[in-house]
């Protein structure tokens, strides 16, 4: 297996305004970790972009976005954001496909691929996000859901910097996690359908955990076999929970 450095990233959804970006420093500074030992990244809304890419320079910290249009050529579709301009306001990765956009806005995994697809034609590292309902997971067909929506929403060729998140929909913004049985035997599916996609490419694939991530379970969910590292939510808006959380990892000790 390649060494795959692992990855950090905070979903700040909609909350924050420039001022809450001190947070940046202050991970920085509490997580102690530096850059060559994992990746850390701070997704916030769009119009935030521009100001945490440029306070974030000279800290160990990349940006990203939380969702991408899934074309990339300027024309009259009000409201949407492409990938190039995402790249052109300093975003490195973008998140597509999370589980509050196929629920609450109807994404289907074609869009999801195509999104995929569109930023890593702009030089973005898309962060896929799969997941299944509870309803899936209580009648034991969790692992025929996310083995779909990995069908439907991966890129026919992998891109550099391609993330796969895993983060069960019944987990999201709850208090509520798998076992840690549960999360390795998922990422060990996710991982073997990443091989049989993209054969030895697929080791360069981070698969992240994400679903009610805090500083009192990182250290259990960061040391499963197959966790690459963690995409996190609602801990990631308070600066010291996030440093905690990223300390966790065992690349940081």
């Amino acid at each position: 297996m390649g060494f795959r450095k692992p990855l950090i990233a905070g979903n700040w959804k909609m909350h924050g305004r420039r001022g809450d970006l001190t947070a940046l420093k202050a991970v920085a500074e509490a997580s102690g970790v530096a850059a060559d030992a994992m990746d850390i990244l701070f997704c916030p809304p769009h119009p935030l972009i521009a100001e945490a890419a440029r306070l974030s320079q000279g800290l160990p910290l990349l940006i990203g976005a939380q969702d991408c249009a899934e074309f990339n050529d300027d024309g009259p579709y009000t409201g949407e954001v492409s990938a190039p301009m995402l790249r052109d306001v300093g975003a490195s990765h973008v998140i597509v496909g999370h589980s509050e956009r196929r629920a609450g806005r109807g994404e289907t995994n074609t869009q999801v691929r195509v999104k995929a697809e569109s930023a890593a034609l702009a030089g973005l590292a898309p962060i896929v996000c799969v997941g299944e309902t509870l309803d899936a997971r209580m009648s034991g067909a969790a692992g025929e859901w996310v083995a779909r929506q990995l069908a439907g929403s991966l890129p026919h060729v992998a891109p550099i910097g391609l993330t796969v998140a895993y983060e069960p929909i019944w987990c999201v913004g709850t208090d509520r996690t798998p076992t840690p049985r549960e999360i390795e035997a998922m990422h060990a599916q996710v991982r073997a359908a990443l091989s049989a996609r993209f054969g030895s490419a697929a080791e360069r694939v981070r698969v992240l955990y994400g679903g009610s991530v805090n500083p009192k379970n990182a250290a259990e969910i960061l040391a499963i076999e197959g966790v690459d590292g963690a995409l996190v939510g609602r801990a990631s808006l308070n600066a010291a929970d996030f440093a905690a959380i990223i300390a966790a990892h065992p690349a940081a000790r």
